[in-house]
């Protein structure tokens, strides 16, 4: 018999629903963002994406059961974004789905965030076998992680202090493009030289799979200072050329990092049945490209899931409480929200200048 799994994602500032069933059929996938009300702020204000979630839980989830056409005693299982996020977000989805598992007597599972970006490419092609290395690259985190089952991460490489979608909206304000970054830079580097700027390519010459961005933007900020001293301000193909010349940076670090964690993959893990990317900066053309030819080069198969999949959803949350029940593992009793929530619980956590040293 068919299972469904509603799943609640409300980890950072959007808010998520989704129905997907066991079969791995998305039968819906909400997302309501709230752009609108942080655009000012430059970033995203925790109090006030807190209090949207609120406002906002219900809605997602009625309109993911309409859209899917079914009712919450179709459901056979809730699954819900424990952490690790922000705490006021994370609070509001498991308080939530807290009292909707209590009301329906509906069992009840605590996702980790980043285990719902790992099994994506799973829920895209089931077909894709453990292990596998996916680079998890988004607005708060970049990991290289072999994914070797449903529960099970073993962490290569990651950021010792910005991740790379943290640095594309950095850039995106320094340059004076709106928010979110990502796609502005990615837009305005398009018409830009990318031989204009040579960019540093951090931690590029060290062995082994961490990464550093902070001291890139740094890198960008000092070349934007000289451009508005020498010339009072920014021209259009000033910002293209920045632009071109920082994504290429980021592109280059990625794509040599995931190299070598493809060659440690094979060494201490047997050859690897995929390289998948997942997160919001996966929706990065230049980077996907680096990252398919590497595949290609190495023999290897490429997984991408499409953009709806990348970026923050609850359909990645309910598949991977589906794939995680399957194996009978329920997910930690109490559930309780965490602002910080490693997959890989056994290797030391990296602790670099940086803030988000800590919490990988």
């Amino acid at each position: 018999m068919t299972q469904l799994f509603l799943g609640i994602e409300s980890s950072c500032d959007d808010t998520g629903a989704a129905v997907v069933s066991d079969a791995g059929q998305i039968l819906s996938n909400v997302v309501v963002g709230q752009d609108d009300m942080h655009a000012a702020f430059g970033g995203v204000v925790p109090e006030i994406a807190a209090r949207a979630h609120t406002e906002k839980l219900d809605v997602a989830v009625e309109t993911a059961l309409a859209r899917a056409g079914v009712s919450l005693s179709d459901i056979s299982a809730i699954a819900v974004t424990a952490g690790p996020g922000l705490i006021g977000g994370v609070v509001s989805g498991v308080t939530f789905a807290r009292g909707l598992a209590a009301g329906r007597a509906l069992p009840l599972m605590g996702i980790n965030h980043l285990a719902g970006h790992a099994l994506t490419p799973r829920l895209v092609d089931p077909s894709i076998a453990f292990p596998f290395l996916l680079l998890l690259v988004s607005g708060g985190h970049c990991q290289l992680l072999v994914v070797q089952a449903p529960n099970r991460f073993h962490r290569l490489g990651t950021t010792i202090d910005d991740a790379p979608g943290e640095a594309f909206d950095k850039t995106a304000r320094l340059l004076g493009l709106p928010q979110p970054g990502g796609p502005a830079v990615e837009q305005s580097a398009r018409d830009g030289d990318v031989l204009r700027f040579r960019f540093p390519r951090p931690l590029l010459d060290r062995p082994g799979c961490d990464m550093s961005f902070s001291g890139l933007k740094t890198a960008l900020r000092r070349e934007r200072d000289k451009i508005v001293t020498d010339k009072g301000g920014l021209t259009k193909t000033d910002r293209s050329d920045l632009c071109a010349g920082f994504q290429a940076a980021v592109t280059d670090v990625l794509v040599e990092k995931t190299r070598r964690a493809l060659e440690m993959t094979a060494q201490d893990h047997g050859a690897s049945t995929a390289l998948a990317v997942a997160g919001g900066v996966a929706a990065n053309r230049q980077i996907r490209a680096g990252l398919e030819d590497l595949a290609k080069s190495g023999a290897c198969r490429f997984v991408a899931p499409p953009l709806s999949l990348c970026t923050d959803n609850a359909a990645m949350i309910a598949w991977a409480g589906i794939e995680q029940a399957a194996i009978g593992d329920k997910g930690p009793q109490p559930i309780i929200a965490k602002p910080r929530w490693p997959l890989d619980t056994q290797t030391p956590s990296v602790l670099g200048s940086g803030k988000k040293g800590a919490k990988v």
